[in-house]
């Protein structure tokens, strides 16, 4: 396993195909100097998905690709199976997560256009899977993001239950919150956007 802040992740996830755990980190706040981590994050790819649709990138160096937003639009918009993990270091209210989520997939949507009534019915039903879960310690939420049909499938697990899966099919949805974990300087947790971008930077070059 590898440990990101303490929290172990699979160093590869099986799914049509083998992805490995490519980009680390966590989203956290400062409160009175103190650092409050709230989720570790684990991002799983193809090595050779990522050389067949960012080639353009091929030689920039990690600090390159951090600060280039164009570069993880690419990677998010990409026809590129992802699996995005997301383990809970401190607990919080699903509902809580779920209102985070649906304000960024809601702003961005609308930034381009792009949020009608289908898009508010998905976003809706999203919002309702996480509602009346309590995301306690070592809880795990997890994104599977398909290559080409714009579907993912979201799974919770907490301590000793079973998953419990919702398939996302709006594509716009389904684009803007690999968009809320992937968009670079806009992205939710930059520490992952810097590990992505030196483990990204390695399989290009």
């Amino acid at each position: 396993m590898v440990m990101v802040h303490e929290v172990p992740f699979p160093p590869q996830i099986i799914t049509s195909k083998p992805l490995s755990l490519l980009g680390q980190g966590i989203t956290d706040i400062e409160i009175h100097f103190l650092q409050v981590k709230f989720t570790a994050i684990g991002v799983y790819l193809d090595p050779s998905d990522v050389k067949t649709h960012l080639d353009k990138w091929k030689g920039k160096t990690g600090k390159d690709l951090a600060g280039d937003d164009d570069f993880f639009d690419a990677l998010a918009s990409g026809e590129i199976e992802k699996v995005i993990r997301v383990v809970v270091i401190k607990e919080i209210k699903g509902a809580q997560y779920g209102v985070q989520l649906e304000n960024s997939v809601r702003d961005r949507l609308a930034a381009e256009d792009k949020y009608e009534e289908e898009e508010e019915t998905e976003l809706e039903k999203v919002v309702g899977f996480f509602q009346s879960k309590y995301f306690k310690t070592h809880s795990i939420i997890t994104y599977r993001f398909s290559a080409k049909d714009g579907i993912c499938e979201i799974g919770f697990e907490t301590e000793g239950k079973e998953e419990e899966k919702l398939k996302v099919e709006n594509a716009n949805v389904v684009g803007m919150m690999q968009k809320w974990y992937l968009s670079g300087s806009r992205g939710v947790s930059p520490s992952t956007i810097v590990s992505l971008a030196d483990s990204l930077s390695a399989v290009l070059t």
